[in-house]
């Protein structure tokens, strides 16, 4: 790929800005109109931050790792650049749609590319009531929280709270309890990717609960409803032999 057709994103952390100002140096910079491909430096976070701010130009992604996990990102060198470019492997992911109410009525939707979590914001366990599909699947699930994942976003938060790592061209969402009081050992469910999950909170003044896509947070919800949204496509570059797919299966033999 040509020097002069690669976009650099740089988290403010400082070992990203020093390799953003190397790379630079070596590889030029392209602004994002005329660029072909994204190279985003920083973690796992920035990754997904530039998903979400770039998706609009349809352009791939490849992660230099200049944080600390690097799930989603390539080890980092000055070195070769557009030739791992050209020979890096394509991951598509189609994100989580949200749609939160809140108490005061104010609706609010964004994307969420791992998760979508619920999460109590008080001293009091959150009291959920859960349907697929319209039907009623759990009349009341008390819990410090509830999350629905994405395969990509399955070794993340959704791992912590004990939910299966997914493969990731399986057509399947985790619906997973973060720790769950009532009923006490139920770890949450597999639903189809095309399943439309809604979340209800009850008694929501006395034991208010917020909504996280990703990293947006969104206090004092109501009712929320995800859905995954295949019209969106998150591309993602890997080194060879480094995909989404072997990651997976590594993390669950680490």
């Amino acid at each position: 790929m040509p020097q002069g057709q690669i976009a650099f994103r740089a988290s403010p952390a400082p070992a990203a800005q020093e390799a953003l100002v190397a790379l630079t140096a070596r590889y030029g910079q392209t602004d994002l109109d005329s660029a072909q491909i994204i190279v985003a430096l920083g973690g796992d976070g920035f990754m997904l931050q530039t998903l979400h701010d770039d998706h609009s130009a349809g352009l791939p992604v490849y992660g230099m790792n200049c944080g600390t996990v690097g799930f989603l990102m390539n080890t980092f060198s000055l070195d070769a650049l557009p030739e791992r470019l050209a020979l890096a492997e394509e991951a598509v992911l189609n994100p989580l749609a949200m749609t939160a109410t809140g108490t005061d009525g104010t609706v609010t939707h964004a994307l969420a590319i791992n998760e979508v979590s619920l999460l109590r914001m008080g001293p009091q366990a959150a009291k959920l009531r859960i349907l697929v599909d319209g039907k009623e699947r759990m009349p009341e699930l008390v819990c410090d929280g509830c999350l629905v994942s994405t395969p990509a976003g399955s070794t993340a938060y959704n791992y912590s709270a004990h939910g299966p790592i997914l493969p990731i061209g399986a057509d399947v969402l985790a619906l997973t309890a973060v720790a769950a009081f009532r009923p006490r050992r139920w770890r949450g469910a597999l639903l189809p990717k095309g399943a439309v999950v809604r979340f209800e909170v009850l008694d929501p003044q006395k034991r208010p609960v917020r909504a996280d896509a990703d990293t947006r947070p969104v206090p004092d919800v109501a009712s929320v409803e995800i859905r995954s949204d295949p019209t969106v496509r998150h591309r993602i570059l890997f080194d060879p032999g480094h995909g989404l797919e072997e990651r997976l299966i590594v993390e669950q033999f680490a």
